[in-house]
């Protein structure tokens, strides 16, 4: 492109200002020579990354028949850090150990947890556990997961397959992650229970359950349209219901406020005892209500096949017999219960 006499070219910055020589192939210089950038190096001779005139990482020779040192490919790996005992999923033992004497002050002094029937958490293979939902920041989930970490006789790592709406929220996301949320996926959940043979917490009521308004209280919602049966049945592997009182109380929901549900993006906004009031110190504001969890027998679908999984009406009707297993035994619960506060 040609320019006028009158055009004024930008100042070039002095070659030592940018960090570069004056030989530099970068600035028009002389272009090094073939050997400093292992071209002309022959197949099986040692290869240096960082044989580079700016001392940066360059491309390994193409040449038919060039095979890379392993060992030196190992070392662009970045070292395992043994401290943070992360696993696939992102759970972080290191984080769940910090955030356990919450845990288990909430679970024997705050919420005194009384756990029957824990033996039918099977002590090995995967197994779905199925539970009612409820109040506002649901505590019910954290009180399984230390039931079965203080009172079975083989404790496992218990995940929980959720919905990741609060996963624009600085933080929360992260932290859930580290203590065993997953997200709630078919491949997923085929994983953790097939593959993996773990242990996984389901909600089928969904966000229904932890919307509930005070008055609506141990009253099952629909349980979907049975998509945790198809994982069950596809899986192999027993559903295992679960049946929580005392959640409903601990974080209860009095109303709802539409209008602030659009502005701040939440799936939605409730009004309780300590919300929205008190802010985010809401979230540690939970009632001294007595919890009791109770694990009834598993449900066994071994004997189906994955061409099961895709039979609707099998599927709704195994739905439906979890969910009245369920609501069968909050009735009982809630009979005997004298208290509230005393069980």
């Amino acid at each position: 492109m040609k320019t006028g006499e009158g055009t004024r070219h930008p100042a070039r910055r002095p070659a030592s200002r940018r960090g570069l020589s004056e030989d530099s192939p970068l600035l028009g210089g002389p272009a090094p020579a073939p050997d400093a950038v292992g071209a002309s190096r022959a197949p099986g001779e040692g290869y240096d990354p960082r044989s580079g005139e700016l001392d940066l990482p360059v491309s390994a020779p193409t040449r038919a028949g060039f095979e890379p040192d392993e060992r030196q490919l190992r070392e662009l790996i970045p070292a395992v850090e043994t401290g943070r005992q992360l696993d696939d999923w992102g759970r972080s033992q290191r984080v769940f150990d910090l955030v356990e004497p919450l845990l288990d002050f909430y679970y024997r002094v705050w919420f005194r947890v009384e756990v029957e029937g824990i033996e039918n958490v099977p002590a090995e293979g995967g197994a779905l556990l199925t539970s009612n939902h409820s109040g506002a920041l649901p505590p019910d989930a954290p009180m399984i997961m230390q039931a079965i970490r203080r009172e079975h006789s083989r404790p496992r790592p218990l995940y929980m397959l959720g919905e990741h709406w609060f996963k624009g929220y600085p933080g929360v996301s992260a932290l859930t992650a580290k203590i065993g949320l997953v997200a709630a996926h078919p491949a997923n959940a085929q994983r953790l229970l097939a593959d993996e043979q773990r242990l996984a917490l389901v909600f089928p009521e969904g966000i229904k359950a932890t919307r509930k308004l005070y008055w609506q209280r141990y009253r099952l919602r629909r349980f979907g349209r049975g998509g945790f049966v198809r994982t069950a049945i596809r899986a192999g592997v027993p559903i295992v219901p679960v049946a929580v009182v005392g959640a409903e109380e601990a974080m209860p929901i009095f109303a709802h406020v539409p209008l602030l549900k659009q502005l701040t993006g939440l799936p939605y906004f409730p009004v309780g005892h300590a919300f929205p009031h008190f802010g985010l110190a809401a979230a540690l504001m939970y009632l001294p209500a007595k919890f009791r969890i109770h694990v009834l027998e598993p449900i066994e679908l071994s004997h189906l096949g994955p061409d099961d999984a895709e039979d609707v009406a099998l599927v709704q009707s195994l739905a439906e017999d979890v969910r009245n297993r369920i609501q069968a035994q909050l009735e009982q619960m809630l009979h005997s219960r004298r208290s509230v506060w005393f069980g």
